[in-house]
């Protein structure tokens, strides 16, 4: 069990279910211009008529103008090697009443079949997505459904990381244990909306340090406290899942669970061992292995990242 005086506990009886608590989402990821995608499209149109001893060039012409156009063959070889690579592989069936009983993807889940991240040291892209109602979360496109991710999380809404891509599909990171779990979502599913991030979190637990990411550029950085020896903070590719204002906190005003959990504690306090960034009301737990795993931020990084990070943006600790 974690240290009493500790109450690290996003999801848990002294914050997420506290009835005095008032969890909400603080910030919201911009919405999508669109979700087009590029499609190549050639035509070429040819015709020739010949009479007797005089030869006619009809004049042909494509949508897509371009100097030296290729043969008619090469354009139609182009077309079909454009339509295999574009080729979106239709999701398995699921029912309303299976979606219903799929396990829930949630920081309280365990999915220990779920793929794992294939690059969990690795930026992701930015590219964020909102199921708007549950959406099934797939093995693999195309196979079958293994868990259902919903709207919410702990009172924010749901924004998970896009961590890979096929036609259609996207890979994206899971808010429930083992830390690191995966699935593919149907990316032209209706109920999914799209969004980016230009913000990324780089947590350095050897140097207790905490980077704000804007646009490939660091714009702030501070000294942390992360988890002690005997309760390090996990090391991997993680996101922000929520934002929890706690309307009478002892130790900090919000808390922002991140989708990892800890590999020491089952639960803290009642809750599923969430990792979360948080402030703390001394000074004495910065720069060093001071929380149950935890990263315990000052108060003005907490400001800044409430304020300005949204929610699904990644993190990566090292």
């Amino acid at each position: 069990m974690p240290d009493p005086d500790e109450h690290e506990n996003p999801g848990g009886d002294s914050t997420a279910d506290r009835g005095d608590a008032d969890s909400r989402a603080d910030e919201q990821p911009p919405r999508p211009a669109g979700r087009g995608r590029v499609r190549i499209l050639a035509l070429l149109v040819a015709a020739a008529a010949a009479a007797a001893l005089t030869a006619v060039a009809v004049a042909s012409r494509a949508d897509t103008p371009a100097p030296n156009a290729p043969a008619a063959a090469a354009a139609a070889d182009a077309t079909d090697t454009a339509a295999e690579t574009d080729q979106v592989v239709a999701p398995a069936s699921v029912t309303g009443a299976e979606l219903a009983a799929l396990p829930q993807e949630t920081t309280f889940a365990d999915l220990p079949t779920a793929p794992k991240d294939p690059a969990p040291d690795q930026q992701p892209g930015g590219l964020v997505l909102h199921p708007k109602t549950a959406v099934p979360l797939y093995r693999a496109p195309g196979a079958a459904a293994i868990a259902a991710l919903p709207p919410t999380q702990l009172g924010s809404d749901t924004w998970v990381p896009v961590i890979g891509e096929q036609p259609g599909w996207a890979m994206v990171l899971l808010p429930g244990r083992p830390n690191g779990s995966a699935a593919w979502l149907y990316r032209d599913d209706p109920r999914v909306d799209e969004a980016r991030t230009p913000y990324v979190l780089r947590v350095d637990r050897a140097a207790y340090r905490l980077e704000l990411v804007k646009d490939g550029a660091t714009v702030r950085t501070w000294t942390v406290g992360v988890g002690k020896p005997v309760s390090p903070t996990p090391a991997g590719r993680a996101f922000v899942l929520a934002s929890i204002r706690d309307t009478k906190p002892t130790f900090s005003p919000i808390v922002l669970p991140l989708s990892m959990h800890s590999d020491t504690y089952t639960t803290y306090g009642g809750g599923p061992g969430t990792i979360a960034v948080h402030t703390w009301p001394t000074d004495g737990v910065y720069g060093k292995s001071s929380s149950d795993g935890c990263i315990r931020v000052p108060p003005d990084a907490l400001t800044t990242i409430s304020r300005d990070v949204p929610l699904g943006t990644p993190v990566l600790i090292r």
